[in-house]
This record gives structure tokens, C-alpha cells and sequence, in this order.
């Protein structure tokens, strides 16, 4: 099992019965592929849809049904067309229970840096704004570190998308939450100590004595 397999599985963990789920682009898209059998879910994407279904084989692809990351995807029955300007009012309305962001850098006091690293070219800031400020609840999904270098951080050092907005961090080494004491380490890859999940982590972490077991 793969890095991004890991982290995605056990984020679809999270989903409950009902909930709206927002995905971005990347990492995050690979959570549909892991929802619990026993729970509706309804995936919005910020360019129009609601109610998305799995990813079409080759053979059904339509390619006038994208995701906002222009991925080919399907549409459940009962699903809904919109335009972009609805599909923002859902967002900013906080009509979405949860979205699953990916990140560049994340720090302990919840701020975020997803959007831009300076002197790169980047096609637009997308949804992410949006998203941290109306969702409900906001898991960031991503790998731990980038070459070895942290991305859970004291301080975010690039541009933030939103400050203060995230809830919770999951990589392949552990689920963090943001508490307003700092971060706590809740659960940990087997696979992993104590010692090199801290080590691969820029901030401290809060290790609580009932430290569970992450799912893999």
C-alpha cells in the first residue's frame, strides 16, 4: 500500500452518513475510492456538480463531466448540475460538512499554505479560500514530509490560504488534530515510532497517553 492509499483510506473513515464533501484536486480525490459501504455520501466540486460518482473507466468517460481539477468523473442518480456562482453559495453558505484539502505547509496554530509558492506560475488560487472559511470541518490530507523536509511546521513560511481554519492533519505517519494547546498526535502508523514521527515534524507534538493505533 502506497502513501497516498494509506492516507486516503483512513480519511474516508471520517465521513459520516449524509455529510457533503468537498475534495481538492490531488490526493484528497482518492478518498471517493474508500467510502464505507454502509454510508451515502454526496461529493460537491465547486465547478457545478453535486452527488459524484466514481471514476468512469476508459470506455465511459464523458469529458464534459470534470472535477475542478478537470479529472473525468461520473454523476449518481439524483445528482445536480449548477453554475459556478451556486456552487459558491453551497461553499460559502457553510452548507459542506467537510472538505479534504491537500497542503504545502500546515503549523500548529491551524494556518494554512496551499495555494502558491512564489515565483512558480499557478493557474489561480481555486476554491481552497473558500473552502477553509465555509466548511464545517477541514482535514488536511497529504504526505508528511517533502523530501525528507517537514511540512508540519511552527510557522507556515509561504503565503497562507486561510489562518486558523484547519481541524485536522492526515498523513501516512499518524492523524493529527489542531487543538488550541497545539497539536496532538491521536493516532500512529504502526509502522512508525513516536521518536520519528517528532522528528519528521517541525512543530511539537502533544502525545496523549491513550495514543491510539492509526488504521492502515
Amino acid at each position: 500500500m502506497n502513501v497516498k492509499e494509506i492516507i486516503a483510506r483512513r480519511v474516508a473513515k471520517e465521513l459520516n452518513d449524509g455529510d457533503i464533501v468537498n475534495l481538492g484536486i490531488g490526493l484528497p480525490t482518492l478518498v471517493a475510492n474508500y467510502v464505507p459501504k454502509n454510508i451515502n455520501v454526496y461529493f460537491q466540486s465547486e465547478n457545478g456538480f453535486i452527488n459524484l460518482g466514481p471514476k468512469p473507466n476508459d470506455d465511459e468517460i464523458d469529458l464534459d463531466l470534470t472535477n475542478a481539477g478537470g479529472q473525468p468523473v461520473t454523476i449518481l442518480p439524483g445528482g445536480a448540475f449548477f453554475d459556478s456562482s451556486i456552487s459558491f453559495s453551497i461553499i460559502r453558505g457553510g452548507h459542506v460538512d467537510l472538505t479534504v484539502l491537500g497542503s504545502l505547509e500546515v503549523d500548529e496554530k491551524g494556518n494554512i499554505a496551499n495555494w502558491i509558492i512564489p515565483g512558480k506560475m499557478v493557474p489561480g488560487m481555486g476554491g481552497a479560500m473558500d473552502l477553509l472559511v465555509g466548511a464545517k470541518k477541514v482535514i488536511v490530507a497529504m504526505s508528511h514530509t517533502n523530501k525528507g523536509k517537514p511540512k508540519i511546521l511552527k510557522e507556515c513560511t509561504l503565503p497562507l490560504t486561510a489562518k486558523g481554519e484547519v481541524d485536522m492533519i492526515f498523513t501516512e505517519m499518524g492523524v493529527i488534530e489542531v487543538t488550541k494547546e497545539g497539536l496532538k498526535l491521536v493516532e500512529i502508523n504502526p509502522m512508525y515510532t513516536i521518536e520519528e514521527v517528532q522528528n519528521a515534524t517541525d512543530a511539537a507534538l502533544i502525545i496523549p497517553e491513550n495514543l491510539k493505533l492509526m488504521e492502515v
